[in-house]
């Protein structure tokens, strides 16, 4: 127990880098206000292109599959389906650069 290898508090405690199993109060306003932002976004690209005659593909499917951020519920908000995970959800906040990653859309029923 004592000398050169002695247990540290970060060997004894598990996971050095621990993530909350949920998500704060903060992190779930930040979230919907990214939602936001891409609506805006694409409604501004919507918007140019109609003024202009034009249509683009890629906009027209993303209006007509992805739901609004007001359209979501709070359940496919703030977690998304994950096969491996118990009861197939998983906390956003879990999936890597999940700030830069758009998740709307999960399997029908979970």
């Amino acid at each position: 127990m004592f000398g050169a290898f002695r247990p540290t508090n970060a060997l004894m405690g598990g996971l050095l880098w621990k993530i909350p199993w949920r998500l704060s109060r903060f992190q779930k306003y930040r979230q919907r206000q990214r939602l936001r932002r891409v609506d805006r976004v694409v409604e501004t690209i919507s918007n140019a292109l109609a003024q202009q005659g034009m249509v683009s593909k890629a906009v027209e499917t993303w209006k007509a599959e992805m739901p609004t951020e007001a359209e979501m519920l709070p359940r496919d908000k703030y977690t998304i389906f994950d096969k491996k995970h118990k009861g197939y959800r998983k906390g956003i906040h879990k999936l890597p650069k999940w700030t830069r990653v758009s998740q709307r859309i999960n399997p029908i029923g979970f």
